[in-house]
């Protein structure tokens, strides 16, 4: 059965927090190779080169078939496997994560370690954006002007996203809907315009939507 859908995250961000005096900063970046994975640790290395540690956890491929970790110094099973459970369920993929630890004087044990590095891979993945990549079709509509108010209007209750609308001859408007919703779509939009729409599939891909 053909992928349809997979998590990632929209963009490389990190964010940071300081736990009894040890600040820690995650950073997270999509990655869709090992290659690309073990150079943004690289970076963040270089770039924290007086960290205590610089952990991280990395999933490459949409059916996550690479999984990587390390506590990077830690005490084992810390660090670099709480991030990965925390990856693992959020279900994210093609994603790199660094946990980078200040050590601040205070020790803060087996459990609040596991309880900071699982936070710091879920703040970097939040200030990442979480997306769903959904296969995703792309139409372009050509609309009358007089029904264009009632094409946009109902859009806006439908389960897609108006790309653009150029202002011709008539109205013309790229539109983008989920494979599993486009049947049901074009179906409503059919109904709707009395079938006086014209429209054409233009393309189909993998388009990132807001995790729910």
């Amino acid at each position: 059965m053909a992928l349809t859908s997979y998590k990632t995250i929209k963009q490389a961000a990190s964010d940071e927090f300081i736990v009894n005096k040890s600040r820690f900063i995650g950073y997270a970046s999509p990655c869709k190779t090992e290659e690309e994975a073990l150079a943004f640790l690289k970076l963040i290395r270089e770039k924290h080169r007086d960290a205590t540690h610089n952990c991280y956890a990395y999933v490459i491929g949409e059916n996550a078939g690479i999984m990587r970790y390390s506590d990077d110094g830690e005490p084992g099973g810390t660090a670099g496997l709480p991030m990965m459970e925390v990856l693992k369920k959020r279900e994210v993929v093609n994603c790199c994560v660094v946990v980078t630890r200040y050590f601040g004087g205070i020790l803060l044990g087996a459990g609040g370690l596991v309880r900071a590095y699982s936070q710091g891979c879920a703040v970097a993945l939040d200030a990442a954006q979480v997306s769903v990549m959904e296969l995703t079709q792309r139409y372009l509509f050509d609309i009358p002007y007089p029904m264009w108010d009632k094409f946009n209007y109902a859009l806006q209750s439908l389960p897609v996203i108006l790309e653009s609308a150029d202002y011709q001859a008539s109205v013309e408007a790229s539109i983008l809907v989920r494979e599993k919703d486009a049947e049901s779509f074009l179906k409503t939009i059919t109904t709707l315009m009395d079938g006086r729409e014209d429209y054409l599939l233009t393309d189909e891909e993998f388009y990132p939507w807001p995790e729910a």
